[in-house]
């Protein structure tokens, strides 16, 4: 476990959209210290708030480079910025002897992913990626039962993570070469991860993906919606609908659910279903009132201190599930099952 002293934390752009999130709770945590550097804005949309102006109103400090953030020298740091920027940031953490949380996906393609992974490695720093479902109450209680044995070998998984088309709070998600992709690259890599826990590392073997341009195709480049059924080298077959499908105007911005078939019993869960429901006459429409765990809150104090019941996850858990992405994209355009060596 780190030493409880006062620990510096720099946060790597302010690109994603969990970015404030982290930033501020980070700056809320007895004894861290928060600097941020925001630089690389040229694909932000007029209405975005990034920079100098965003940190002010969130309450942390900014630089403008990352030479001065790393001048500054902290002792871990988020990555927050596009997807296709992660590997450099992260080397440039590496260099700098940092430990590193990255933002998934943790790259747009399994070299660069590999790359990361081999930097911090050779570097001997952490490196850590983004998934706070790996936090959620309903995920570890599926996790304990099929490790107790309750369910028995698991044969399938359903799962779905679904959510809002998110190039309205920032542009670049729905920028091929920003992105790497559209709905696929966003949320297949959450279930992923959740099953390369619960399968212990068990590597997937094959992927057939589809995906359609159906939802907003007449205002994004990018795929919306995506339909995988990949197989594990366990034996087990998930399906995973990762689809932009979230209505616009709907209470939450989407959710993670998933189906666990085993060989003597069946699981179902939904991370984010701790929720108050209601109607709101004046203005005719639902309102949904989340409560329960901070899964960012726990992630990071996971990362930052090895607290929580789960470690954080790691590079090569977040190389895997850069691979499966990468084969969807080619199933996907080939139509045909990909094989993972």
């Amino acid at each position: 476990m780190t030493d409880r002293r006062d620990i510096k934390v720099g946060v790597l752009s302010f690109a994603h959209v969990h970015a404030t999130g982290f930033a501020r709770k980070l700056a809320a945590m007895d004894g861290v210290e928060v600097l941020a550097a925001d630089p690389d804005r040229d694909p932000a949309a007029p209405n975005e708030s990034r920079g100098k102006h965003l940190a002010m109103r969130i309450g942390v400090d900014h630089v403008d480079t990352y030479e001065e953030l790393f001048a500054w020298g902290p002792d871990k740091v988020v990555v927050c910025a596009e997807n296709v920027r992660h590997r450099t940031l992260v080397l440039l953490a590496a260099a700098h002897g940092v430990d590193v949380l990255c933002e998934k996906p943790l790259a747009t393609t399994p070299e660069d992913a590999a790359a990361m992974v081999e930097a911090c490695r050779a570097a001997g720093v952490r490196l850590a990626v983004a998934h706070p479902v790996r936090f959620s109450p309903a995920y570890l209680a599926v996790r304990d039962a099929v490790r107790a044995g309750t369910t028995g070998e698991v044969l399938t998984v359903a799962g779905a993570n679904n959510g809002y088309m998110p190039g309205s709070r920032r542009r670049w998600f729905t920028d091929p070469e920003l992105a790497g992709g559209g709905a696929v690259m966003d949320h297949t890599v959450h279930v992923v991860d959740l099953l390369d826990d619960l399968f212990d590392g068990s590597p997937a073997r094959s992927v057939y993906a589809q995906t359609n341009r159906l939802l907003y195709g007449d205002e994004v480049a990018v795929e919306t919606a995506g339909l995988l059924t990949v197989t594990y080298a366990n034996g087990a077959v998930l399906t995973l609908d990762c689809s932009w499908s979230q209505p616009r105007h709907h209470p939450a911005w989407g959710g993670l659910s998933m189906q666990v078939v085993g060989a003597r019993a069946a699981l179902e869960m939904d991370a984010f279903d701790q929720k108050v429901r209601g109607f709101v006459e004046t203005s005719r429409s639902g309102v949904e009132l989340a409560y329960g765990v901070d899964l960012d809150a726990l992630m990071l104090r996971s990362f930052l201190f090895g607290e929580g019941p789960v470690a954080v996850t790691d590079g090569a858990s977040g190389l895997r599930a850069v691979r499966i992405v990468a084969a969807a994209y080619e199933s996907a355009r080939t139509g045909r099952v990909v094989e993972l060596t």
